[in-house]
């Protein structure tokens, strides 16, 4: 009797060895968890990609939430958001942690994309892994675009207005590009179904596939460290890496105190200021849409303003999407313009140093300059930060080859920065 139950049910072993003897539950553990080995010396900057995916999570679930209320019809949109806020149990607190997530969202992966810059996690033998996680965020930037329009708020209309219109700058098919893109002649009932249809169905599913294809990746070369050194090139003679540990327990402990951290963060913004003064949630979108009246000012939201200032640097309208365009597609190409010979920020030198910093300050202001009003002074300075922000890609093939670096160590180093 006991053979037959072995054989029909639950092997000898339990259930972990019936599940392994049908997927590769164990060894998947092994390979990526428990036996994946990263560096000893990871510091803060690398809580920000798992901080991502906790991010990723809450937009997943308040966003299946959302949807079960929400109405995607230009007559019923914005008063469907004002029912959730108001009649639908807990339903303002899952629209704003839905809210507060898109921009912690970006938070966390403009922080990540920047540590990569810091430690050349870009180079070879990682440029795969930066260009997956480029497209990461160009669909990233998608989706944020296209959950804009839905609340249908006058900032929602006339801002997807702006930002549709750029398309049709395109000589030739420019009119064809604007149609197809708002499904009508101008942004409609259509328009708003169908920027629902890819908000939590197409670019949800592209972004969730990237995101697994991008830690594959990264798994398959191993994690970049504060030090740039490959650990995997200096092994014991059970071939661990002798700089390395298993990524379960030492780091996802680690990782679970950032991952507190940032919840209580998180849950702070969403209850005490989830508006936090107009950046998460402009005020004009608390209006209804009315497609007669213009609002004052029309700017993106806060993460997309840097290159909303540099469109608006430029007075030609096709020249200024084409430098937009360019702002975000030139980070793409960093593994090749980067010449230098380590990796590290910490072993370059003072020249790589500056124009970083130069290019963080170049962003922050034109991240405060696209929320400002298109005036002189303000475009001047846009004009100015452009420049410099392009500066840093087209110039590093030649100042990141003349770079006096720093001797790197043969293994990894604590308390160098």
């Amino acid at each position: 009797m006991a053979r037959i139950e072995s054989e029909v049910g639950t092997p000898k072993g339990g259930l972990l060895k019936w599940i392994d003897d049908r997927f590769p539950l164990s060894s998947t553990m092994r390979q990526h968890v428990t036996e994946y080995y990263a560096s000893k010396n990871f510091n803060i900057w690398y809580v920000f990609g798992v901080l991502a995916m906790v991010v990723l999570v809450i937009q997943l679930v308040t966003g299946i939430f959302l949807t079960m209320n929400y109405k995607p019809d230009a007559s019923e949109a914005f008063a469907s958001v004002e029912y959730i806020m108001r009649d639908v149990e807990w339903g303002w607190l899952i629209r704003y942690m839905h809210s507060t997530g898109a921009s912690f969202f970006f938070i966390v992966v403009y922080l990540h994309m920047f540590r990569a810059m810091l430690y050349g996690s870009y180079k070879k033998p990682r440029e795969l892994i930066w260009i997956i996680g480029m497209l990461i965020f160009l669909v990233l930037m998608a989706e944020a675009f296209a959950g804009y329009l839905l609340p249908w708020g006058q900032m929602s209309y006339w801002g997807a207005q702006v930002i549709i219109s750029l398309f049709g700058a395109i000589p030739f098919v420019g009119d064809a590009i604007v149609e197809i893109i708002r499904g009508d002649y101008s942004i409609s009932d259509i328009t708003l179904n169908r920027f629902f249809a890819l908000h939590v169905i197409a670019l949800p599913l592209a972004l969730i596939g990237l995101v697994f294809v991008h830690i594959v990746a990264l798994h398959e070369v191993g994690s970049n460290n504060p030090d740039g050194i490959e650990i995997k090139e200096k092994k014991g003679p059970d071939g661990v890496p002798l700089d390395g540990v298993a990524f379960h327990p030492y780091h996802t402990s680690k990782d679970l105190v950032a991952i507190i951290v940032f919840l209580m963060i998180f849950s702070f913004v969403v209850f005490f200021a989830p508006d936090m003064g107009g950046y998460f949630l402009e005020h004009a979108n608390f209006e209804p849409a009315n497609t007669m009246a213009t609002p004052e000012h029309i700017a993106p939201v806060w993460y997309f303003t840097p290159y909303y200032a540099i469109l608006r640097a430029v007075p030609d309208k096709l020249w200024g999407a084409i430098l937009m365009g360019a702002a975000v597609m030139l980070p793409f190409f960093l593994p090749w313009l980067d010449r230098s010979r380590v990796r590290s920020i910490r072993y370059r030198g003072w020249i790589y140093k500056s124009a970083l910093a130069l290019f963080v300050l170049s962003f922050l202001m034109l991240g405060w300059l696209g929320l400002q009003p298109a005036e002189d002074v303000y475009v001047t300075l846009a004009r100015i930060f452009s420049v410099i922000y392009f500066g840093f890609f087209l110039l590093m093939p030649y100042y990141s080859s003349i770079d006096k670096t720093k001797p790197v160590p043969d293994r990894v180093v604590y308390n160098a920065d």
